[in-house]
């Protein structure tokens, strides 16, 4: 029982970090319509710039939080207009640019990568930050990954109301629900587009912040952490919010059973295997599709 009790606790954590992490990517897919396949690459961005920052002038994750998501968002502001922009009036709309915007954000993936690979190498990064017991629910959980739970929980709980209780908010989940109506309301598809791309830049950073404060990474990494991400938007339903929580947290509670009472070496395994049957099975996710 006790078991059980520290693999739910241990998966619950997980989760609530996943759930975030998906959090941007179900942002950028279901308001900008850009599946960012260099969403895990750019997160191992973030984690390796908090971990040199640490380890060179100890300086807290949670500052490099706030110095990074600023700069996070400029990034994925400045791509988006310089990269997927260009690619959207070539293909003269937002739904024809679909298929393209793939395969360039698989592109810009390896490059981000590549880069990374070149200046780091793909050696192991990690740091000890709060590794610290702390009992939980009877089970004992690191002060570390406690807290990226609570604050992937806080930055999910105030993303989620600017989306549900601000006019920011109606205007995003106007555009993901129905991008070529939107304009007829006096919503300026691409502006609010691009600001939510980097909105996700924004979550993006975080997660991998919060991700560097308990696990140990590499550059490869970057697309196990893309993938994790689709999982969950699949399972969660694209551009659904809560939907992302939801799914967040069976993923993380589906690799903690897995990892402690099958085996370690099959957790990705058990993510593929969600993955596939959410792409059987779930049409529009667990909550629907849509942001409501």
């Amino acid at each position: 029982m006790i078991s059980v009790l520290d693999a739910l606790v241990t998966g619950l954590v997980y989760g609530g970090v996943y759930a975030l992490l998906a959090l941007g990517l179900t942002l950028q897919y279901g308001v900008a319509r850009i599946l960012n396949l260099a969403y895990g690459d750019f997160l191992i961005a973030a984690a390796l710039l908090t971990t040199l920052l640490f380890q060179r002038y100890q300086l807290s994750p949670l500052v490099a939080l706030l110095l990074l998501a600023p700069l996070s968002f400029l990034i994925h502001l400045l791509v988006y207009h310089l990269v997927f922009v260009p690619l959207e009036r070539r293909s003269g709309s937002w739904r024809a640019m679909e298929a393209s915007s793939i395969l360039l954000a698989f592109g810009l993936s390896f490059v981000v990568s590549g880069t990374m690979l070149a200046i780091f190498g793909g050696k192991l990064f990690s740091y000890s930050y709060l590794l610290v017991p702390v009992k939980l629910l009877g089970s004992v959980v690191p002060a570390n990954r406690l807290l990226a739970f609570v604050l992937a929980l806080a930055f999910g709980a105030l993303a989620y109301l600017l989306l549900v209780r601000t006019r920011i908010g109606t205007a995003i989940r106007a555009i993901a629900v129905d991008p070529d109506g939107a304009p007829l309301a006096g919503i300026d598809v691409r502006r609010w587009a691009g600001l939510t791309f980097a909105f996700g830049g924004i979550i993006c950073a975080a997660s991998g912040v919060l991700i560097s404060m308990f696990q140990t990474f590499n550059v490869p990494m970057g697309i196990t952490f893309t993938l994790k991400a689709l999982v969950v938007v699949i399972l969660g339903g694209v551009g659904n919010a809560l939907g992302a929580l939801v799914a967040g947290l069976i993923l993380g509670v589906t690799e903690s059973f897995v990892a402690r009472f099958v085996s370690p070496g099959l957790t990705l395994a058990a993510v593929y295997a969600l993955f596939i049957l959410a792409v059987l099975t779930l049409r529009t996710g667990i909550l629907g599709r849509a942001l409501r």
